[in-house]
């Protein structure tokens, strides 16, 4: 039996193919992003697979490390730098990835959910407020500003729902990201568990309204694996 090469039909679906854009997806749960000089980008610490061609990392400066002093966990850069001319694959434990470009747009992404963005993007950690700190969205948010490139994860496949046509609810423990700038009000319900003496009979949902979207993944699971944070 003759074995298969390569470019056999076994591997059909799997080789690396050009890139699309700056960053897209190979498969459901890897980033590939199209690096170029004078064109880095930020890394979740960990988050490399494989890149081939000429790719150097270094920690982020100490200057932007202390912007991002709420998000690190001791001294651990938060992010990692990534230079040269190569292609760079990412991923985070499986976790499906969608990658989005900014226009002149800001973004509000929880820390643990960030994959790697443009460098040219402006990121800063900064305090939730209102509604989403008290449904426990968790205290601090990473807010990435400006046009590029960036790539969140997902527990599974995730949503984008525009919030411009009517006012979406979301379960706070489902949600990744949303444009900042968005309308916020908290709505409450009662819960199913509430009729058979479980839970407090009550449960929070986020009414996000407005010129953007919001980011959603298809779990509830608030023990997350993916954390950045300590």
């Amino acid at each position: 039996m003759q074995r298969q090469t390569l470019s056999g039909t076994y591997l059909e679906g799997y080789l690396e193919a050009p890139a699309a854009a700056r960053m897209s997806n190979h498969g459901a749960a890897m980033c590939r992003v199209a690096v170029t000089t004078g064109q880095d980008v930020l890394a979740k610490p960990g988050a490399m697979i494989a890149y081939d061609g000429f790719l150097q990392y270094e920690a982020v400066s100490q200057t932007f490390r202390r912007a991002l002093g709420e998000w690190a966990s001791g001294e651990r850069s938060p992010l990692l730098r990534w230079s040269g001319d190569g292609t760079l694959y990412l991923a985070d434990f499986g976790a499906d990835v969608l990658n989005l470009q900014l226009d002149n747009e800001s973004l509000s992404v929880n820390g643990s959910h960030l994959l790697a963005m443009d460098a040219a993007l402006t990121c800063k950690v900064e305090k939730v407020k209102g509604p989403a700190m008290l449904a426990g969205t968790g205290l601090f948010n990473v807010t990435v500003a400006g046009s590029g490139w960036v790539s969140v994860t997902s527990r599974g496949v995730p949503v984008v729902l525009d919030c411009a046509e009517a006012e979406t609810y979301v379960d706070p423990d489902a949600l990744v990201a949303w444009t900042t700038g968005l309308e916020v009000r908290a709505k409450r319900s009662v819960k199913v568990g509430a009729l058979i003496g479980r839970g407090s009979g009550e449960a929070l949902q986020l009414g996000f309204r407005g010129a953007g979207f919001v980011v959603v993944q298809p779990s509830e699971d608030t023990s997350d694996r993916l954390k950045i944070r300590g």
